[in-house]
């Protein structure tokens, strides 16, 4: 069965499905270093796609606050919990459209076990 990623590339950042996914972990555990781990990605990186988010909207999409004796956390914003929403519904809507065509490309495909050795 074959897939659709959506991938939207700005002059400034790409949001696709590994930023979205990552922005979900963060709403949901409160922590941008538990949403990396979630992911089996460093905290370094986890923190470097959020800046490049920050970064490039208008607003920033994730609000962090540091560790301390009352413990940091990170949080969508408004902004976030908007883009995320937006593109999550962008995914939902081309899917659906794409559906039909889709289907019939993979109906031209060989069957997995008819492809040849390249070798």
């Amino acid at each position: 069965m074959a897939r659709l990623q959506l991938r939207l590339m700005f002059d400034t950042v790409q949001m696709g499905p590994g930023k979205a996914e990552l922005m979900e972990h963060i709403r949901e555990t409160g922590s941008i270093s538990a949403a990396g781990r979630r992911m089996d990605m460093s905290y370094k990186r986890a923190w470097t796609l959020i800046e490049e988010l920050n970064t490039a909207f208008a607003q920033p999409l994730v609000q962090s606050s540091r560790g301390g004796a009352g413990g940091g956390g990170a949080q969508l914003t408004e902004a976030g919990a908007e883009v995320l929403r937006l593109f999550r519904q962008i995914e939902a809507e081309l899917a659906e459209v794409a559906a039909p065509h889709v289907g019939a490309l993979e109906a031209l495909l060989r069957p997995a076990g008819d492809i040849p050795d390249r070798k």
